[in-house]
């Protein structure tokens, strides 16, 4: 299960695109240990929009003839 679900890690993105606060006072307010994944989660959420904060569920299987 992950951590943080993807509603939040874009209310927290859209908090710092506002401008109001930086990467370490949003942590210490939203409760996170530290300011890395938020600047990941800016840096995504910029390069690939909504649809990168998601989380990668898919898990790929192949046959044996594949292998």
């Amino acid at each position: 299960m992950a951590k943080y679900s993807q509603g939040f890690k874009l209310k927290i993105v859209q908090a710092y695109l506002k401008g109001n606060l930086g990467y370490l006072l949003l942590a210490q307010r939203y409760g996170i240990p530290s300011p890395t994944p938020i600047k990941r989660w800016v840096r995504v959420y910029k390069a690939f929009g909504e649809e990168g904060l998601q989380r990668k569920t898919k898990h790929e299987e192949y046959s044996f003839q594949f292998k």
